[in-house]
C-alpha cells in the first residue's frame, strides 16, 4: 500500500498535461497520427502517459488503439504496477474480444513484464510462455528479456544468460540495435552478480555503443546507464559511478521511470557511504524508499529498506538497521524470488545482530545467508557461523573459571599472533635485505656502465670539437691567403660560425652536463672571440643581461649561430668611424616552452626601406634558424638596432 505522503506525489504526476507532448506526440491531421513514443521520439515531459490516456478514445483503428493501449500499460509498469496492470488487463480483454493473436500475445508479454515485478514468478511465466506462439520473430527479443528476468530473479544465473544471449542472437539476426543492447546490458547486471566487474564494464559499455546512436532515452538505456555505474562503484571508480548515476537519475526523473530511479538511489546510498557522505546517503535512502512505495514494487522496496538498514550499520545505529532490514525481508517474504538480494539482507542483519552482541540472532541470520549461498559461500561462511556460535555460547556462560579459560584462550591466540607477525617481520626483513644488496649491486653495475657512456660521449664531443677547430684554422689559412677584402669577410664569418658550434662541444666535455649548454657562459666566450677576430674588444662592449639558463644541444647550436651573425652585423655596420659602442645580448625564459632573445645595440641603425648592406646571406640565415626553432623576429629601430625572438622550444631546463 502506498503511504499517504507519497498519494499526493503520484496524483500530482497524473494530472500533470503539457500541451507540447500532445502535439508532439500525435498529429489527428496525419493518416498515422501516433509517433510511438520511445521509438520515434523520446522529445516529452512526464505527462506522456496522460496525453497517451487522452487520446486513446479519439483512436479509431483497432491497431493504433492496441498500440496505445500496450505502450500505457507497459510504461506504467514503470510508475505503478498496479495500474498498468489495469491497462494490461483491458487490453488483454479488448484483443480477445476482437480475435487478434497477435496483439493478445504482445500485452501477454507487457502482463509478464508487470507480474514478475509483483513477485508472481510463476504466472509471470506462465504468460510470456503463452504468449510464444502468438507473437511475431521481432517480439521475441522482449519476450526473452522478461523470461531471462524471471530466472534471474530465481536466483538462476546461467538460465537467465541463456535468454540473453537468445535476445543477442535474435538482434543480429533481424539487425535490431535496441534488441543487442538491452542484450549486452542484461550480461552486464549478471556479470556484476556475480562479482565480474571488469567483464560487466565492458559488457555494460558495449551495449551503451548500441543505445546512444538511435538517440532515445528509453528506460532500456536508462537501466544501462545505471548497470554501467554499478559496475564503475564495484570497481571503486567513484567519479565514473557518480557520472552514470546522476545521468540515470536526470533521464528516470523527466520520463517517470520510478524503478530506474529506486535502483539508482540505492546505489548512491553504496557510493556516498564510500565517500563518507553520510548525510547524502540518508537523503539518497529516503529517495529510493519513497520511488518503491509509488511503484507499489516489493522488490524495489525490499532493497530500499535493505540499503538504509546498511546505512545505518556503518552509521554504528543498530537497533534502526536491524529494525529495517528485518523490514526488508518481511516485504521479501514468502514469495520472493530473488535469493541474491535475499541472501544480502541476511548477511547485513547477521553483522548488525553481531556488533549489537545478539550472537544467537546473528547466528540464525548468517544461518539462513549461508542456506542461500551455499555455491558461493562454503568455507568461509562456516567459519562466520561457527564463530558466532563461540561467542553466543560464552555470552551464555556465567561460570567464572569458563570466562577465565576464555580469556587465557584469547591471551595465548594474542601470543601466537605476535609471534607470527614477529616472524613475518624477520622474513620481510630478509627480503629487504637481500633484495637491497642485489639493487646495491645492480647500481654499482649501472654507474659503471653510465661513467663508461659518459666518457664515450665526452670523447666524441672532444672530438667534434677538435675536427671543427681543423676546420677553423683551414678557413684561417685560406682566409690569409686571399687578397680580395670581400672574399676574406666572407671567409672569417665563416670561421666565426663555424667557432660558434665547436665552443658548444667544448663545453659538452669539458662540463658535468652532457645533454645541456648553459648560455650565459656560452655566449661570452662567443662574443670575446668575435670581438677578438674584429679586434674590437676595446672599443666595443658586450653586456650579457641574463640569468644562467641550460638548453638542449638541437636549440643551442641555432641560437648561437644567430647570435653570431648579429654580433658581426652590428661590428661591421653599426659603428662607424671607430666609434665606441655597446652591445646587448638578453635570453630568458618566459614560460616552460617559451624563450625570448633580444640583442640589441646602440650604434646608428637603419630603416626598412634601406638597402640591404653585404651580400645578405647572414639574414637569409638567421630566417632560416628562426623557422627551424619554430619562433617569430621583430627588428625595432630606435635608438639603434633590436632584434626580438620568440622561440617555443621544448629543451628549456
Amino acid at each position: 500500500m502506498i503511504p499517504g505522503k507519497y498519494i499526493g506525489l503520484l496524483f500530482g504526476f497524473a494530472v500533470l498535461l503539457s500541451h507540447s507532448a500532445y502535439g508532439q506526440i500525435f498529429d489527428f491531421s496525419k493518416p498515422d497520427p501516433y509517433q510511438k513514443v520511445f521509438v520515434e521520439t523520446d522529445d516529452f515531459d512526464a505527462s506522456y502517459l496522460q496525453v497517451l490516456e487522452e487520446a486513446l478514445p479519439k483512436l479509431e483503428q483497432d491497431t493504433l488503439q492496441f498500440e496505445v493501449l500496450n505502450d500505457l500499460a507497459y510504461y506504467w509498469h514503470t510508475r505503478n504496477l498496479i495500474t498498468a496492470l489495469e491497462f494490461t488487463e483491458r487490453g488483454l480483454a479488448i484483443t480477445k474480444e476482437k480475435k487478434n493473436l497477435l496483439w493478445h500475445g504482445r500485452f501477454q508479454i507487457t502482463q509478464g513484464a508487470i507480474l514478475l515485478r509483483q513477485e508472481k514468478l510463476d504466472a509471470a511465466e506462465a504468460a510470456l510462455r503463452e504468449a510464444e506462439s502468438k507473437v511475431a520473430e521481432s517480439d521475441l527479443a522482449l519476450l526473452n528479456t522478461q523470461l531471462g528476468y524471471v530466472y534471474e530473479r530465481r536466483g538462476l544465473i546461467g538460465r537467465a544468460a541463456d535468454y540473453a544471449m537468445e535476445t543477442l542472437r535474435l538482434g543480429e539476426k533481424l539487425n535490431d540495435k535496441k534488441a543487442i543492447g538491452i542484450a549486452y546490458s542484461d550480461l552486464s547486471n549478471l556479470f556484476w552478480k556475480q562479482g565480474k566487474y571488469e567483464e560487466g564494464l565492458e559488457y555494460g559499455l558495449r551495449s551503451l555503443s548500441f543505445f546512444e546512436p538511435r538517440g532515445i532515452n528509453d528506460l532500456d538505456y536508462d537501466f544501462t546507464v545505471y548497470i554501467v555505474g554499478n559496475n564503475y562503484l564495484s570497481l571503486k571508480q567513484y567519479d565514473k559511478a557518480m557520472e552514470y548515476y546522476l545521468r540515470s537519475i536526470e533521464i528516470g526523473e523527466r520520463y517517470g521511470f520510478y524503478n530506474n530511479l529506486s535502483d539508482v538511489y540505492i546505489s548512491l546510498v553504496d557510493l556516498y557511504v564510500f565517500l563518507n557522505e553520510f548525510k547524502k546517503a540518508e537523503e539518497a535512502g529516503e529517495n529510493a524508499v519513497k520511488y518503491a512505495y509509488l511503484l507499489d514494487n516489493a522488490f524495489m522496496l525490499m532493497r530500499s529498506y535493505l540499503s538504509v538498514g546498511e546505512l545505518q550499520i556503518q552509521n554504528k545505529n543498530y537497533p534502526a538497521a536491524i529494525k529495517n532490514i528485518q523490514k526488508s525481508i518481511e516485504v521479501a517474504t514468502p514469495n520472493f524470488g530473488d535469493s541474491f538480494f535475499l541472501s544480502k539482507a541476511y548477511h547485513s542483519l547477521g553483522i548488525a545482530y553481531a556488533e549489537y552482541n545478539q550472537f544467537k540472532e546473528a547466528y540464525e541470520a548468517f544461518s539462513k545467508y549461508d542456506s542461500l549461498n551455499s555455491l558461493v559461500f562454503t568455507a568461509e561462511a562456516d567459519q562466520r557461523i561457527s564463530q558466532l556460535q563461540t561467542e553466543f555460547n560464552v555470552a551464555q556462560k556465567e561460570n567464572t573459571i569458563q570466562l577465565q579459560e576464555t580469556r587465557l584462550l584469547r591471551q595465548r591466540t594474542t601470543q601466537n599472533f605476535i609471534i607470527f607477525i614477529v616472524g613475518l617481520l624477520l622474513v620481510i626483513l630478509l627480503i629487504l635485505w637481500v633484495s637491497f644488496t642485489n639493487n646495491r649491486k645492480k647500481n654499482q653495475l649501472l654507474k659503471k656502465q653510465n661513467l663508461e657512456k659518459e666518457f664515450l660521449l665526452k670523447e666524441i664531443h672532444h672530438r667534434v670539437k677538435n675536427n671543427l677547430e681543423v676546420v677553423t684554422s683551414l678557413l684561417a689559412l685560406q682566409t690569409a691567403q686571399t687578397k680580395n677584402p670581400q672574399i676574406a669577410n666572407a671567409m672569417k664569418e665563416s670561421q666565426n660560425r663555424v667557432f660558434s658550434m665547436s665552443i658548444i662541444h667544448q663545453r659538452l666535455y669539458q662540463e658535468n652536463h652532457l645533454s645541456t649548454i648553459e648560455m650565459k657562459d656560452y655566449f661570452y666566450h662567443l662574443g670575446s672571440h668575435i670581438l677578438d677576430s674584429f679586434g674590437e674588444e676595446k672599443r666595443i662592449k658586450i653586456n650579457y643581461e641574463m640569468s644562467e639558463l641550460h638548453l638542449d644541444v638541437d636549440t643551442a647550436v641555432p641560437l648561437g649561430l644567430i647570435v653570431n651573425e648579429l654580433l658581426t652585423n652590428s661590428l661591421k655596420y653599426a659603428f662607424p668611424n671607430k666609434q665606441p659602442g655597446e652591445i646587448t645580448i638578453d635570453l630568458k625564459r618566459k614560460s616552460n616552452k617559451n624563450i625570448q632573445l633580444i640583442v640589441k645595440d646602440n650604434g646608428t641603425g637603419y630603416t626598412e626601406d634601406e638597402p640591404v648592406k653585404g651580400t645578405g646571406f647572414g639574414k637569409k640565415l638567421i630566417d632560416l634558424l628562426t623557422q627551424q626553432l619554430d619562433g617569430t623576429l621583430q627588428v625595432f629601430h630606435t635608438s639603434g638596432t633590436e632584434y626580438f625572438f620568440n622561440f617555443r622550444l621544448q629543451g628549456v631546463s
